[in-house]
């Protein structure tokens, strides 16, 4: 008999982490170990409980799913990661990769296809939603800078450019620079269409 897999579940919706749990439970050679539901609990979660497996959840209060994923694989190397998303968007599955993600799929996916996604990566394949693979490419890369998107994510709850300088350290002038250049990148018409347009390309 295989040893069982000892899988780490990351998802901020309880009800969410519940059902996943209790379908992967229902596979023989797969065992849920630990749960959490913030992204800064996964690193300490996944060094506790010696597993194989983390399945991540992209938005999560504490560290986003892709940040959490870039901890493990530099702290935990060995342990695989499943990045799972509701938001198919070819930014977030670039980003995923780029964090060492060894799998990323929607999380409307069956169970099954997500039990045979941890055998798969455990035995050293990629499993990538094809769809978003497909949009990931048609997409490209990511135009924005790291300073780019961060002023732009600071940006997306109406502050002032003042605020901003404040807040990032920086001066107004450069906080205007930046943001200046994203839109034009973007080809949107103001700072408030940027931060739509690059959220909803999965950039920021």
């Amino acid at each position: 008999m295989s040893p069982t897999i000892k899988v780490l579940l990351a998802e901020d919706q309880s009800m969410v982490r519940e059902a996943l749990a209790a379908l992967l439970g229902l596979e023989d050679d797969i065992e849920v170990v630990a749960q959490v539901a913030r992204g800064d609990e996964v690193l300490a979660a996944a060094r506790a409980h010696d597993v194989d497996v983390a399945l991540l959840d992209i938005e999560m209060p504490g560290a986003t799913g892709i940040e959490a994923a870039a901890l493990l694989h530099a702290d935990l190397p060995a342990v695989k990661l499943v990045v799972l998303t509701t938001f198919g968007r070819p930014g977030y599955l670039r980003s995923a990769m780029e964090s060492g993600a060894d799998a990323f799929l929607v999380k409307d996916a069956p169970a099954a296809q997500l039990a045979e996604a941890i055998r798969k990566v455990l035995a050293g394949e990629r499993v990538i939603d094809p769809i978003l693979a497909a949009a990931a490419l048609a997409e490209g890369a990511n135009p924005l800078t790291d300073r780019e998107r961060e002023v732009l994510r600071a940006a997306e709850d109406g502050s002032t450019n003042a605020e901003l300088a404040a807040a990032l350290h920086l001066s107004q002038g450069t906080v205007r620079n930046y943001l200046s250049t994203a839109i034009q990148k973007l080809a949107a018409r103001n700072r408030a269409e940027a931060v739509r347009m690059a959220r909803e390309k999965g950039w920021l």
